[in-house]
């Protein structure tokens, strides 16, 4: 199987395991002399066994990520980790920029007036490279991604 395949198999493991937690939550109340829709001992079996499904390929997918390299010859954690470097990054700056948007909320001239402490264009527009290069960064990892074998 191909890393891709794994880390789809993985987000969809996710999902399910969402789902799962809804359904377990929303069947364990029912009215007294009522019966919840669907046996709740069977969901959180149903559910842990994907925990552990999970579990077994997440190490598969660390093993893979250790080992394999970009075309370039780096090693593609550490790309994940400058990847997960960049997105935090990115993040900041758009929580900055965000806190910058108030309402305007004053009256009259004498009130208060709120003053950005940020230059918003110049770190939007370093927002904008950081999403280039976390875009540049995923295209290279998607690539090695469909081409590593990882053992089934």
């Amino acid at each position: 199987m191909k890393l891709a395949e794994a880390l789809l198999i993985r987000a969809d493991q996710k999902k399910k395991i969402l789902s799962l937690r809804e359904r377990i939550a929303q069947n364990a109340l029912a009215q007294e002399g009522d019966s919840p829709r669907e046996d709740i001992a069977k969901l959180i079996a149903e559910c842990f066994a994907v925990i552990a499904e999970q579990q077994a390929l997440v190490l598969k997918i660390d093993v893979a990520n250790a080992a394999a390299k970009l075309p370039d010859g780096r090693p593609l954690a550490a790309v994940l980790g400058q990847r997960d470097v960049l997105m935090q990054q990115h993040s900041v700056l758009k929580s900055a920029v965000d806190a910058t948007h108030k309402e305007e909320d004053r009256y009259s001239p004498r009130e208060i007036k709120w003053v950005p402490q940020i230059d918003v264009a110049a770190t939007q527009k370093q927002m904008e490279d950081y999403s280039r290069k976390i875009r540049e960064l995923n295209v290279q990892i998607q690539e090695t991604n469909w081409r590593v074998e990882i053992e089934d």
